[in-house]
């Protein structure tokens, strides 16, 4: 699944309309709730504490248009608490936001 970079300032371009300033902050406040939620993950000592923080990561990059983030965590949304690997995976697809 390939990464548009483009496919998140479009989606906010679609809602808010032609005003850069308010797409970056919105912009940063998504890729702030993303590391909040994979925090959650992070610090999640059980199965349903880490279920809920990969769905909301989920549903957070469906909401943004970030599909390849989006597939990462719906298949977190399967893993078990602790897993490194699927956290370094999510890391790296925050970090290209």
């Amino acid at each position: 699944m390939a990464y548009d970079p483009g496919a998140i300032d479009a989606t906010l371009a679609a809602t808010v309309g032609d005003d850069p300033a308010l797409i970056v902050e919105l912009r940063m406040a998504f890729v702030s709730s993303a590391e909040k939620a994979l925090a959650a993950m992070d610090k999640a000592e059980d199965l349903e504490t880490w279920r809920t923080a990969a769905a909301r990561l989920r549903g957070l990059a469906a909401s943004f248009g970030a599909v390849r983030l989006m597939a990462q965590a719906a298949e977190a949304v399967e893993g078990r608490p602790g897993d490194q690997q699927m956290l370094a995976k999510l890391r790296r697809a925050v970090a290209r936001l």
